[in-house]
């Protein structure tokens, strides 16, 4: 979409929520707060950047906040469409072209976009830190930030770790204000809010801390049609399938040459184990690990699963693995608890914080420790059902900890905190 179309649809849609029914009371000297109805904003990442947990995030927040519980409040989204300018451009690699259109609409395009919003809404939701700098063109005082982890800021404060060059590092540093300016920083995790107060970036005044969930087709109960289409796409559920299962991108903080060296050690165990992978493919590197390790015909990449086959997916699995060495939270590690699946982890601190009692863990360099953990699970499960059964109760009980409409609970809290706030800061101004 052209800018001043795009400019134009923004001011009809900010326009049209000016006339929703809820009566306004700022402009009168009057806040909104206790049970009061308000405004929210819900601002997601471009959708055509293809971040599923972050668009995971904002799909589950507005789902619950939509639903009778949370009658009172107007939520809507914030998003406009990517504006693609290079990415058709012969000349330019496809690769390079989508990443210099994502850098243009996250600073130039979006911040102007949601710029025409600031008085629509009476408090703003930025689920993803990586577009903290849109807070910058938002009512701070108003404006909430969900932080998930620190590897957007890695190139700022571990430079030695993450070397970029001085314009990225400034794209890094815009971000990292609008972060800071925020009223409020929201971690899903102890472990996040401990990292970001660990590196100085954001007063422990203005964390809090609110767990992320399950997503609700993740259940230990069958789905008759989603667990269908998994036998299409693996064949027929065999009790002698040994399916280790990762669910997550191939960035190298997800460690997948250890999942890989984990699953080769697992291979001469069980000759009949695969590994599933969703969350798109291997790198041309992690490719040339596969053959040296011999693994070419007992791996298996699976596209993008509408979220019951991912479901049914993680309950078909025997294990699930998580061996990164950088988490936030952790989601793929609650689904699969949430499908009645174990889980061999990382031993980070978040993902303790989710997995509990109830998983396993290993240290990420541990390559023979991690293969035999999984391989204990897997005879456990053909050897001593009634401990299996057991295990897999313990795991459904832990993610049940953890649900979408509790995230939404508390973070309505937090956008009254923030209302609230407002009202004490306006209360003590002079008449």
């Amino acid at each position: 979409m052209p800018i001043p179309q795009m400019a134009d649809a923004a001011h009809n849609l900010a326009h049209q929520m000016r006339k929703d029914g809820t009566k306004r009371r700022r402009g009168a000297g009057q806040i909104l707060s206790g049970h009061s109805p308000f405004k929210l904003a819900v601002v997601c990442d471009l959708i055509e950047e293809n971040w599923p947990s972050m668009d995971l995030v904002g799909d589950s927040l507005l789902t619950c906040l939509r639903s009778d519980e949370f009658d009172g409040i107007d939520a809507r989204r914030i998003r406009p469409p990517m504006s693609r300018r290079l990415t058709a451009t012969p000349l330019i690699s496809s690769r390079l072209a989508f990443n210099l259109d994502r850098i243009l609409n996250r600073f130039w395009d979006y911040p102007r976009f949601v710029r025409r919003y600031r008085q629509a809404a009476d408090v703003f939701h930025v689920v993803d830190h990586s577009y903290g700098q849109l807070v910058l063109e938002l009512p701070p005082g108003r404006t909430l930030v969900t932080c998930h982890d620190i590897d957007t800021f890695r190139c700022l404060v571990e430079p030695e770790n993450d070397a970029r060059s001085a314009p990225f590092r400034a794209m890094v540093r815009r971000t990292l204000r609008g972060l800071r300016m925020a009223a409020l920083v929201v971690c899903p995790s102890t472990a996040t809010r401990d990292t970001l107060l660990s590196h100085d970036l954001v007063p422990r005044d203005r964390l809090r801390v609110v767990p992320l969930g399950a997503h609700p087709t993740c259940s230990s109960q069958p789905d008759l049609s989603a667990d269908l289409e998994v036998s299409r796409l693996l064949g027929p559920a065999d009790e002698n399938d040994i399916d280790l299962l990762h669910v997550g991108s191939t960035i190298p903080r997800k460690r997948v040459d250890i999942l890989l060296r984990v699953f080769a050690q697992l291979k001469k165990r069980f000759s009949r184990a695969r590994l599933i992978r969703v969350g798109g493919p291997f790198t041309k590197q992690q490719e040339l690990l596969i053959d040296g390790l011999q693994l070419r015909h007992s791996v298996i990449v699976l596209p993008y699963l509408e979220r019951p086959v991912l479901a049914a997916l993680y309950r078909r699995a025997a294990v699930a693995v998580l061996p990164s060495e950088r988490e936030g939270f952790g989601l793929p590690l609650l689904e699969a608890m949430a499908c009645g699946t174990p889980v061999v982890a990382s031993d980070l601190a978040a993902l303790q914080e989710v997995g509990g009692e109830a998983a396993v863990y290993r240290t990420i360099s541990d390559v023979q420790g991690w293969a035999d953990a999984v391989a204990e699970l897997v005879t456990e499960r053909r050897d001593h059902p009634e401990r299996w059964a057991a295990r897999r109760r313990d795991v459904v009980a832990r993610a049940s900890c953890f649900t979408w409409e509790e995230h939404t609970r508390r973070m309505v809290e937090l956008y009254r905190e923030v209302l609230e706030g407002i009202g004490e800061g306006m209360r003590r101004k002079p008449a």
